[in-house]
């Protein structure tokens, strides 16, 4: 059993695109480059994607749980590696890494469906009236 359900995901979501947007300024590695870049624009598409998601804490609901989770994955992965990837590990790397592989670790430990008492409203389903119609 995964013990991160969507709704703390979603919190986490929400703090960690802040948190990357963030980072370059918290961390002090700001150089106008590669890193600083990578987690703000990684930042703000978390953000994004998550207000698409159809989790408790998203407001369009368009894309999947299983597919956000797999667009964090993927982040947390090019987050790690990007030192590495854009040739700036001289100048820093730690943040990168460190906050590539908790996303990947909360991605791995999150349920893929929300609970059934908190899941959000499928809105393209038709709900019955009292006449059943």
């Amino acid at each position: 059993m995964k013990p991160i359900n969507t709704k703390v995901h979603g919190c986490l979501d929400y703090i960690m695109g802040v948190l990357l947007i963030a980072a370059p300024w918290i961390f002090d590695f700001t150089r106008n480059g590669a890193e600083t870049w990578v987690p703000v624009i990684l930042g703000i598409t978390t953000i994004l994607y998550s207000l698409l998601t159809n989790y408790e804490l998203g407001v369009a609901r368009m894309i999947s749980m299983r597919s956000h989770l797999t667009l964090d994955m993927v982040g947390g992965i090019f987050l790690a590696v990007s030192p590495w990837l854009f040739g700036f590990v001289n100048h820093v790397w730690q943040p990168h890494l460190l906050l590539g592989i908790l996303e990947i670790g909360v991605v791995l430990m999150t349920r893929g469906v929300p609970d059934e008492r908190h899941a959000p409203v499928n809105r393209n389903i038709p709900h019955k009236t009292a006449t059943g119609l």
